[in-house]
């Protein structure tokens, strides 16, 4: 007679079971060559622990790891056998994408907030590393310069890494930055040319013989990639492009710093820009006196932001901290400021506000139709 063995009581499932498959795709992603054994640990327990999720729950599992790639492409994470609260997997969310075969944000969020991530892959320690050396040289210009390059240009040349030298603000990073810019793969490339984002200036992939897709959530869900210039792979010393963890989470949330300093230009305001080696991301000098902290997160999943968020720190001083999300993100999701509040720390509700970047704009427009015409009103510092 055959016997069906049980599962044992103790393994992975929730969200523990989520952060390590997500772990183990960005790692299988990141591996360049095989490793021996073919697969790492990780790896292999995220793919045992999904395994026995699946049979606890009478559900057909994937047959091998390639299999659970597949999964990562092919089934949103609603439909995975997690057991996930609400809010923790958004509708038709993926861990991969699969017109482009690339990680989604959704899938490096998770991987990020796991315990012991592959540290060398993400934005903090790189960033980390930035601020030190900007603070070692006393120069805070310097890391302002470097988180401008990150932003405005995540696509450069050998000949532009050699002209970088002679940025004097960016001496102090310039061994960072040979790091950070990584050659090109044969992903972004169609007969030995690449293309970049009309929108964000990261290089499109190729989907089709006449489509490209932009891996930046803000772009790909404006529609189809739209060229902005074409390269040619072996020009000017070869390209190499920002890597994929600061493209989604420096790049994509600056492009959207950016758009917010740009509508506070058209109403007369100037923002400071990462003021005291990134203390927060923009620093609002009102006409009241008032001085408002801006933090601008474009993170695809509001449990995670909420867990993760922070009090700003408190130099240089203000008087109001908000937490700028872009409005496409709400648009998608409509409970994501719900869902954001329930994992917020308690202590942060009264001191740190969230709003979409509509949203804040009209904060600011009412702000400053309350000054008194003539009033002449100047600011100062909290």
């Amino acid at each position: 007679m055959t016997t069906t063995q049980e599962p044992p009581a103790e393994f992975f499932t929730g969200e523990r079971l989520l952060r390590l498959v997500a772990s183990a795709i960005t790692r299988l992603a990141s591996a360049r060559q095989p490793a021996t054994p073919v697969y790492e640990p990780t790896v292999l327990t995220a793919y045992n622990h999904l395994v026995l999720r699946c049979l606890k729950d009478g559900v057909a599992p994937p047959s091998s790891v390639p299999d659970m790639t597949a999964w990562a492409a092919e089934l949103p994470l609603e439909r995975w056998p997690l057991e996930l609260p609400d809010g923790f997997a958004p509708q038709d969310e993926f861990l991969v994408d699969a017109a482009t075969g690339s990680l989604t944000q959704q899938c490096l969020e998770w991987a990020v907030s796991a315990p012991d991530p592959a540290a060398e892959l993400f934005e903090n320690v790189l960033m980390h590393e930035a601020i030190s050396a900007c603070r070692i040289s006393q120069s805070p210009e310097s890391y302002t310069a470097f988180r401008a390059l990150l932003v405005a240009r995540p696509v450069l040349t050998g000949a532009d890494l050699i002209e970088l030298n002679r940025e004097i603000n960016l001496q102090p990073v310039l061994e960072l930055i040979q790091r950070v810019y990584e050659p090109v793969t044969a992903t972004y490339l169609r007969d030995g040319q690449a293309a970049t984002c009309a929108r964000c200036g990261c290089l499109l992939v190729s989907i089709s013989r006449d489509g490209y897709r932009c891996e930046l959530d803000r772009c790909h869900r404006a529609g189809a990639g739209t060229v902005g210039k074409v390269l040619s792979a072996a020009s000017d010393g070869g390209l190499r492009q920002l890597s994929r963890p600061l493209r989604m989470f420096i790049t994509g949330p600056g492009l959207a710093e950016g758009d917010l300093d740009t509508e506070l230009q058209k109403r007369g305001l100037k923002a400071e820009m990462w003021p005291n080696f990134d203390a927060y991301d923009l620093r609002i000098a009102l006409p009241s006196g008032k001085v408002w902290a801006v933090d601008v997160k474009d993170r695809s999943n509001p449990v995670l932001l909420g867990r993760g968020a922070k009090q700003l720190r408190p130099d240089p001083p203000y008087h109001r901290a908000f937490l700028v999300v872009p409005q496409y993100r709400f648009d998608e999701q409509e409970s994501y400021g719900r869902v954001f509040k329930r994992n917020l720390a308690p202590d942060l509700a009264t001191r740190l506000e969230l709003l979409t970047d509509t949203e804040f704009l009209l904060r600011v427009d009412r702000e400053l139709s309350s000054i008194p015409a003539g009033s002449g009103a100047g600011a100062s510092d909290a």
